[in-house]
Order: C-alpha cells, then sequence, then structure tokens
C-alpha cells in the first residue's frame, strides 16, 4: 500500500482527496500548514506527497526547497495559479509533476500513477552500461551512478535518465517525452516541462552542463544520448 502525504490548508479539498485516494486503496496522511508538511515529510516516510503552493507559514516552494536537501520522494504540486512561471519554478526546485486547481480526481489520480509507477525488472541488480561505463545503472536500488558516485536523483529525473540511457541513439521531441515518461499521452500544452528537468539532469550528470557529452540537443528536434 503507498503511502500519500496531502499538504493543503483547505480542509475541505484535503478531505475529498483523502477520501477518494483511500477508496482507491492509498493510504493517507493530511499536514494543514506547510511547517507541520515538512516535519512529516522528513520525518516519516512515503511514496509520494501532494503539496500545495499556497500554505499558512511555510509556503509550497520552501517545502520542496527543504525537502529537496534531504529526500528525492515524488512531489506533486497542487497550484491554484494559472502563471507558467510559477509552474516553472516548482519544476526547478524540484518538483515531479504539478497539477492546477481546480481539477478533476480522475486526473489527479492517473497523474499519481504516473509518479508512483517503477519500472518492474525480471533481473534483480541488472545493470545498463554507457560512455565506457561512466554511468551505470541499478535496477534493484533505482540509482544511477557515474564515475562510481551515485546521483541524487529525483523519481522523475531517474526515469527520464533511464529512458535516455535506454534508447541511446534515438532522438525524442518534447512532446514524445512527456508521453513517454510523464505518460501524458496526447500533451497539448507548455512542454518547458521537459526542458527544466533536462536542464537539472545536466546539471547532476554532465561535467560542464553548458557542454554536455551525455544528454545532448537536436536542433529543432529534441533530446537525446548519443549509441
Amino acid at each position: 500500500m503507498s503511502r500519500i502525504l496531502i499538504v493543503e490548508d483547505e480542509h475541505a479539498i484535503a478531505d475529498i482527496v483523502a477520501f477518494n485516494l483511500n477508496r482507491e486503496g492509498y493510504e493517507t496522511l493530511i499536514a494543514a500548514d506547510g511547517t507541520t508538511g515538512l516535519e512529516k515529510a522528513l520525518g516519516e516516510e512515503f511514496d509520494l506527497i501532494l503539496l500545495d503552493v499556497m500554505l499558512p507559514g511555510l509556503d509550497g516552494w520552501e517545502v520542496l526547497s527543504a525537502l529537496r536537501e534531504k529526500k528525492t520522494v515524488p512531489v506533486i504540486m497542487l497550484t491554484a495559479r494559472e502563471e507558467e512561471l510559477d509552474k516553472i519554478h516548482g519544476l526547478e526546485l524540484g518538483a515531479d509533476d504539478y497539477i492546477t486547481k481546480p481539477f478533476s480526481m480522475n486526473e489527479l489520480k492517473a497523474r499519481i500513477r504516473a509518479n508512483l509507477r517503477r519500472v518492474d525488472y525480471a533481473k534483480v541488480g541488472e545493470q545498463v552500461v554507457t560512455e565506457g561505463q561512466r554511468l551505470v545503472v541499478n535496477h534493484a536500488l533505482m540509482q544511477i551512478s557515474k564515475d562510481g558516485r551515485i546521483l541524487e536523483l529525483t523519481a522523475k529525473e531517474y526515469a527520464l535518465l533511464l529512458f535516455l540511457m535506454e534508447h541511446r541513439g534515438s532522438v525524442f521531441s518534447r512532446e514524445q517525452l512527456l508521453e513517454q515518461v510523464w505518460e501524458f499521452e496526447g500533451f497539448l500544452g507548455d512542454t518547458r516541462v521537459v526542458d527544466v528537468m533536462i536542464r537539472r539532469l545536466r546539471e547532476k550528470v554532465e561535467d560542464d552542463p553548458g557542454n554536455p557529452d551525455f544528454i545532448l540537443t537536436k536542433r529543432g528536434a529534441g533530446y537525446y544520448m548519443e549509441a
């Protein structure tokens, strides 16, 4: 049973979300302010966190920033704001996804399933090696290391880097990556979420993020890793 922390100060929304997720078989815990939410997130183990932006005490940005210093648990931001800059800001701080209020429960549940989904490998401990063994994937632990050092990746960063590694030599557009990694089928919205995630990955993977050797850009086409 997956545990989900709901950090939301609007009690009606929190209760409705918790009720519907409990019916789906999830275990939920509600925190009504940012300070309590951060304490719960750091002190307990959760499989996913739903984090509102506008919170009393610490706001969602502050909670996310502090959380990312310690944990890589998937975080979906809940925001009533329509400004794309707010969404991009959350992604830059380490959010895995966002959903704008008002949202349907079906959409929220679909986003949760997509962010909770893990790659199931038959061979425990199987490894994928690329770039002269500089990048190594341990599927059993869901870890990627570079030159023997484990990279601190969020769940979505791991999924995106793993996808590119497993499809070396193929160029993928932003829309294709949204469908394959984020599972946003037929996504027609802002694709900058991909650019933000690629930038975050390059900062963690590349020797020189401004001149990448691993995650490359095909101008006008998308992103890829060389075969």
